[in-house]
């Protein structure tokens, strides 16, 4: 809220300089504001008393602008990799299905690794969890296992996040 949206009958006041004014009505302060030609911000609605400050609202909205960037400069989004497998993979394969998985998680990702059953490979898919348990422990020095692996329809899945 700025200027005549201010409502409140009593207020604790800021100056344009960071000092404190006091207590007093929102007139007197849109006064101040206005004899300093700058606008009256409400910064804390919550407080008993609100507060406001006397500052240059546009100046205001973009210092807040430049801030929000900033912050999502510096978010880091973490992305879900999937490896699929299957229950007769050959050595070969399988490591350069590890060093994929390296990478991804050696950028900060997570690693969904999926074992997929076809035709009669779902009658052994018990013995093939040793596939899956072969990798994570391949992996175990720079991964941990977030989700164990568990069973979803036709295929065998567990997801490995990077080690703190």
């Amino acid at each position: 809220m700025i200027n005549g949206q201010i409502r409140d009958k009593e207020v604790r006041v800021i100056g344009s300089d960071g000092e404190q004014l006091g207590v007093m009505s929102s007139r007197d302060a849109q006064k101040l504001a206005d004899e300093a030609e700058l606008d009256l911000v409400k910064i804390s609605p919550k407080a008993n008393p609100p507060v406001v400050k006397i500052i240059d609202y546009g100046k205001y909205k973009y210092e807040l602008a430049r801030k929000d960037k900033e912050n999502k400069k510096k978010q880091k989004t973490v992305e879900l990799k999937e490896i699929r497998l299957s229950p007769n993979i050959e050595a070969n394969d399988l490591n350069t299905k590890m060093n994929n998985a390296r990478k991804f998680l050696g950028k900060g990702n997570k690693v969904k690794v999926t074992l997929r059953f076809r035709g009669r490979e779902m009658a052994h898919a018990y013995k093939s969890k040793v596939v899956l348990d072969d990798f994570a422990a391949k992996l175990e020095d720079i991964a941990t296992i977030e989700k164990p692996a568990k069973m979803e329809g036709r295929s065998m899945s567990m997801t490995l996040t990077e080690k703190k």
